[in-house]
């Protein structure tokens, strides 16, 4: 059982308060700290923010002592690729989830459910794939991740009215351009503009082939279809030249989406791209798991202090990278601490024997910081996590009996 709390169900009215926390990141590039040291929420949404004499604690449910450790929206995986459940037969793993739940990951976005054995390339099987995978994620959460998935694939045959038809079925992004069989830019371009007609969202496989069915695409031709975001533009796995990755991020003005199961020197050619433009609200962070390339239950975390410390950007804007970038860009509620938005929190602190003093300067460092605590909706589902290394000060939770 994750739930360390396991009843009464999440969506009641349990009123969960997070006090003496030490450093409170609000997953906003404008604000990355904040000048807080509580929460309070109530049936799993933040409520108040702010010092312990000012918000009301009265009538708490839980309790959860940060510590004086660090709080931050739970992390967002913008690139994966789900079948159904927590089951990847690309590398024949189970429970990749639930592993990566305890690297600090509270929600994932598909970017299509192309691992799917016999995945259907026809009209009518490509909508319901999408629905089916769209509906089974809805309706069931592994581990309490949040999925967003039902990302169906550009193939040949699809018409206009089938992106609205999706669309009308609660389909919100369509799936890796250039996996499909979709092949000319023409037809792409056309698909994609229906696709955001009808208030989806999508991106491009950038970079060299990964898997049976995708293609190279260049960056002119990733320019012309203009997607909303130039998926793993360091590659997934292999990169564009330094030239081509310049093209796109200049040419294009969507998001610049950098994978963990990508070419790392690229990824750090676009951050400095990004950087030099003054464009870091651009910048999304994924995992592009699972893959050839395996799951990295910690690939989000990896990616942080990749990024923080041979990017040499302060650790509390990377974090925004994963969490309130991701979320603007994909029109999500959560990945920003802030009153009215879900309370998906992640409560870390430096790791044992870091040379970091302060958690942000471990990350700076290129250390990950250890997980003592997730809460999904407000519900505290694991502690401490079991694959980042130990945090130096664990939180602790207790339930108030009435």
């Amino acid at each position: 059982m994750l739930d360390l709390f396991p009843d009464p169900a999440p969506s009641d009215e349990r009123k969960v308060v997070i006090e003496n926390i030490g450093l409170l990141l609000s997953g906003r590039l404008e604000e990355p700290i904040l000048d807080a040291d509580t929460i309070v929420a109530v049936a799993g949404t933040i409520v108040e923010i702010g010092k312990a004499s000012h918000c009301n604690t009265d009538g708490a449910d839980i309790i959860v002592d940060a510590c004086g450790t660090t709080v931050c929206p739970g992390l967002i995986d913008g690139h994966t690729h789900p079948t159904f459940g927590e089951y990847s037969p690309r590398t024949d793993n189970h429970s990749w989830i639930f592993n990566c739940l305890h690297g600090g990951t509270t929600t994932m976005i598909s970017a299509g459910e192309v691992h799917i054995a016999g995945r259907p390339s026809d009209r009518i099987g490509v909508k319901a794939l999408a629905i089916a995978a769209q509906r089974s994620f809805s309706a069931m959460r592994p581990a309490g991740v949040k999925m967003i998935a039902g990302a169906p694939l550009l193939e040949e045959g699809l018409l206009e009215e089938d992106f609205q038809e999706m669309a009308e079925a609660g389909i919100e992004l369509i799936g890796e351009v250039g996996i499909g069989s979709v092949a000319d830019v023409e037809t792409a371009s056309r698909m994609v503009a229906w696709a955001r007609a009808n208030g989806m969202r999508s991106l491009t496989h950038t970079g060299g082939p990964s898997i049976p069915g995708s293609r190279l695409m260049a960056a002119e031709e990733i320019i012309e279809i203009d997607p909303d975001v130039i998926g793993h533009i360091n590659g997934g796995h292999t990169a564009f030249a330094h030239s081509e990755i310049r093209c796109l991020c200049e040419g294009c003005s969507r998001a610049i989406e950098i994978v963990h199961n990508g070419n790392s020197f690229a990824a750090l050619y676009a951050l400095r791209l990004a950087t030099e433009m003054g464009q870091l609200e651009r910048i999304v962070l994924g995992t592009d798991g699972p893959s050839g390339a395996g799951v990295p239950a910690l690939g989000m975390l990896r990616m942080i202090a990749m990024l923080a410390s041979f990017g040499e950007l302060p650790a509390e804007q990377v974090f925004c990278f994963a969490t309130g970038n991701t979320a603007r860009v994909h029109q999500l509620p959560q990945g920003v601490i802030a009153p009215g938005r879900p309370a998906d929190l992640l409560i870390m602190d430096r790791a044992q024997g870091t040379a970091g003093r302060t958690l942000l300067e471990s990350v700076e460092l290129g250390d990950l910081p250890g997980i003592g605590m997730v809460l999904i909706d407000g519900v505290p589902l694991l502690r401490p996590s079991r694959n980042t290394p130990p945090a130096t000060v664990l939180p602790t939770a207790r339930r108030v009996l009435a």
